[in-house]
């Protein structure tokens, strides 16, 4: 049971040069933040620097019957985290992750299951990222969420994530 003011332990790394088990991440994130069991995550996937979520729509119902904006702006947000902190770990860095700075805006409603998809906002800026974390031990990276109901965009995020300095 999470107990406020205590630090959930990080997930260990993966085998150097190793990608995550995204089920073992989705398992250790529902542990860490209590709220994730409850978002309707079906899925979790890469492909080359997208990260995407498949959503059901159910757990995030507003009373018109559609997306619940705050749920959906929560999602992208924490979606933004896991590209950072899963980023990290590919880099065999274990680090704290922080939204510095978040942003939506609502496009469409969101009237079934749906896909969110983030990726970094500048193709060089994973690159940059590592540059700064090895210049400076700390970093920002900006990042684009979108929500994807079929062929629809509803929604687009923006994200800036700060990586902290090594404890």
């Amino acid at each position: 049971m999470r107990q406020i003011g205590v630090p959930h332990p990080h997930l260990p790394l993966p085998a150097a040069g190793g990608e995550d088990d995204m089920a073992e991440f989705l398992a250790w994130l529902g542990e860490a933040i209590p709220m994730v069991p409850s978002l309707g995550i079906r899925e979790m996937r890469r492909d080359g620097d997208r990260l995407i979520w498949s959503l059901s729509l159910i757990p995030s119902l507003n009373d018109k019957g559609t997306g619940f904006g705050g749920a959906l702006a929560a999602q992208t947000t924490l979606l933004g985290w896991c590209w950072t902190t899963l980023w990290l770990r590919r880099h065999g860095l274990a680090r704290d992750v922080v939204v510095a700075q978040a942003s939506q805006r609502f496009l469409a409603p969101v009237t079934g299951d749906y896909c969110l998809t983030c990726e970094p906002e500048e193709r060089d800026a994973p690159a940059e990222l590592a540059e700064r974390l090895e210049q400076r031990g700390k970093g920002r990276i900006a990042l684009i969420q979108q929500l994807w109901c079929a062929d629809t965009l509803c929604l687009e995020a923006r994200g800036d994530y700060a990586v902290l300095p090594a404890s």
